[in-house]
């Protein structure tokens, strides 16, 4: 208790005013619903920031000169001003912030019950707690800033050792921090996630038909394909499945997979891949797709087997593992390994395509989900370059850090909105949070590229640019799955945003970060198969819904 009274002692009004303004701002709605303790969180920081505001513009002032002198009636007023503040707006956002978050919840369809109004008052209690060891810790720091400073005026003048002793501190926290994350941690989930990648999900069996790598006739091991690569060669449909669904004949898909623990490089892995598509027999097929993983080997099985069960089976998927790290973490911590892989891959399997007769090459696609739909398009320099070396590419969720679609998006068509760009009319390259909206009502050329993106989906428009900048998205009209009542604010959105990507999958398809069977109706516009019919949609659909 003396430590609290003594902490509170110390803080600053001006800077408590901002944290209470900042707690009321972290409550709005952003993109997806968020659990209450998340919320708690994001409240926790936001106070902090708030705080942190205040004294620095106290702190300029001071710099200035300006050092008013308060009367002990007027310190008083103030600091009765506050306390009548925190009590009115607190509680009052508290409850404005529940009801906001039922109204997300109802905007993605989300069935579960939000915590009510009474339990939404755990936010405050664990905002309080983050606040407050954020705000020691930062008290920590200068405590040993000012150390530091005290010893190094022995030798340096003042102004000299103030900055010194700052910069000093600093430096070594982000050394400590970096080391920390990078060294310690990042290793041990690299190291559990290796050992965890050599089990399997439930259910998973090895495959028996030679189609597919790890079956006793691929030169791909069973046990060498990672976890998420079983699982991708195991769960395809088969040719009866295909068969019951068309009426007529069909083929066993073909699935070349390479895992990560069976090659030594990237360049290696891509090279068995090819290896497997040659095995197969994959180039007398009618289309091939190069598939770009994510983190530790996952491929969108219903993108998958949309494409299968559309051409009866008459298909090769080529995809690899190049990481036995957790999208999340991979997403932080390794940005260049989804891009070289999707490289080499597309590269190879394209070769391979070119080195046949031009009038018996099979169709070439691309696809890849959110770090695979990163890592796929660094094989191409852009849209045209997609259009002029492939029959079609699906990229799905893809974030905000692609360098290939923000410079599409950026080029798009004057009075066109950044969640929905149209790009020279939608001649080539087409973007669609639902099937409906690829419907432009002007011509669409022969090799169509498509970006499925939801306007909820906070793995899209997460972006440290939200510190401080707002961004397009959030000047425009938002999106059919979004409040209206979204609003951008330094630093809070930029958190918000940053914790709805913790559930951002935990939403029914179509919202957020969960890409289903829409991909039916998408493939069906981009590569318009013969014969295919709407009818046809909605009965595919159904099956790969499951």
């Amino acid at each position: 208790m003396h430590y609290l009274r003594l902490f509170a002692r110390r803080l600053e009004p001006g800077g408590l005013f901002l944290a209470v303004v900042f707690f009321a701002l972290s409550m709005t709605p952003s993109l997806l619903p968020r659990t209450w303790y998340l919320q708690g969180v994001a409240t926790g920081i936001s106070i902090v920031t708030g705080y942190g505001f205040g004294c620095l513009v106290i702190w300029i002032a001071h710099l200035c000169g300006v050092r008013p002198r308060w009367s002990e009636d007027t310190k008083r007023f103030g600091w009765w001003t506050l306390a009548v503040t925190a009590v009115v707006v607190i509680p009052l956002f508290l409850i404005f912030g529940s009801r906001w978050q039922e109204i997300v919840r109802r905007l993605v369809e989300v069935d579960v019950e939000g915590p009510g109004r009474v339990l939404y008052l755990a936010v405050l209690l664990v905002a309080l707690v983050v606040a407050v060891l954020l705000l020691s810790a930062a008290r920590g720091l200068r405590w040993c800033a000012r150390r530091l400073v005290a010893l190094l005026t022995r030798l340096l003048p003042i102004p000299a050792a103030k900055a010194i002793g700052v910069a000093v501190v600093a430096l070594i926290t982000l050394f400590l921090i970096n080391g920390a994350v990078n060294r310690v941690l990042i290793a041990a989930i690299a190291s559990s996630s290796e050992i965890a990648d050599k089990g399997s999900h439930a259910g998973v069996e090895q495959p028996t038909a030679p189609e597919n790598s790890g079956s006793p006739e691929s030169n791909e091991k069973w046990d060498s394909l990672g976890m998420e690569g079983r699982r991708f060669v195991s769960s395809g449909p088969s040719a009866d499945d295909i068969e019951a669904f068309t009426g007529e004949p069909a083929l066993t898909p073909i699935r070349a997979y390479v895992g990560a623990a069976r090659a030594d490089s990237i360049d290696e892995a891509a090279d068995r891949v090819v290896a497997e598509l040659r095995r197969t027999g994959a180039f007398d097929r009618e289309i091939i797709a190069v598939a770009t993983t994510t983190g530790r080997g996952w491929v969108n099985e219903v993108v998958a087997g949309s494409l299968e069960y559309m051409y009866g089976g008459d298909t090769a998927i080529a995809s690899m593992q190049y990481s036995f790290l957790p999208s999340p973490i991979a997403f932080l911590a390794d940005r260049d390994s989804p891009r070289e892989a999707g490289r080499a891959l597309f590269d190879r399997v394209y070769d391979a395509v070119q080195d046949l007769p031009e009038e018996s090459r099979p169709k070439l696609v691309a696809f890849g989900e959110s770090l695979g739909a990163y890592g796929g398009q660094d094989a191409f320099g852009g849209g045209p370059d997609m259009v002029a070396r492939t029959d079609g590419a699906l990229w799905v969720g893809n974030p905000n850090f692609t360098k290939q679609w923000s410079e599409i998006t950026a080029d798009r068509d004057a009075g066109s909105r950044e969640i929905l760009p149209v790009v020279s009319d939608g001649r080539y390259v087409r973007f669609a949070g639902r099937p409906v909206e690829l419907e432009l009502g002007t011509p669409w050329g022969e090799t169509r590229v498509v970006y499925w993106q939801h306007a909820s989906d906070p793995i899209i428009w997460w972006s440290p640019n939200l510190i401080l900048h707002q961004p397009d998205w959030l000047r425009e009209e938002r999106g059919v799955d979004v409040d209206p009542r979204v609003r951008w604010f330094p630093f809070v959105t930029f958190w918000q945003t940053t914790f709805d990507m913790v559930f951002s999958t935990d939403v029914p398809q179509g919202y957020g970060h969960n890409y289903g069977e829409d991909a039916v109706d998408l493939w069906a516009e981009i590569l318009r198969p013969d014969g295919w019919t709407a009818e046809d949609s909605a009965r595919l659909r159904d099956i790969v819904a499951g």
